[in-house]
């Protein structure tokens, strides 16, 4: 009862497709679909400029030691 049923979703289509026209609708999906090009675009671009600063950082055939992760602490002394 709670579900919407397919012709539920016809009902609201016809009514978006009077108010906006098939034309409107039609720009703003186009537009929509741009979007989504351009940012899957950017997203692929950003992929290889970090790949490639990692790599300019060190030389090539060089291996870098570990950075050590452990500290030590100093007593501190109160008086």
């Amino acid at each position: 009862m709670g579900g919407l049923s397919i012709w539920h979703w016809m009902v609201v289509l016809l009514v978006v497709l009077m108010l906006f026209g098939s034309g409107k609708v039609s720009n703003l999906m186009g537009d929509f679909a741009k979007g989504i090009k351009s940012f899957k675009k950017n997203m692929q671009e950003d992929e290889p400029d970090a790949s490639m600063e990692a790599s300019a950082d060190k030389p090539a055939g060089t291996i870098a030691p570990p950075a050590s992760t452990t500290t030590t602490k100093q007593p501190q002394h109160q008086g």
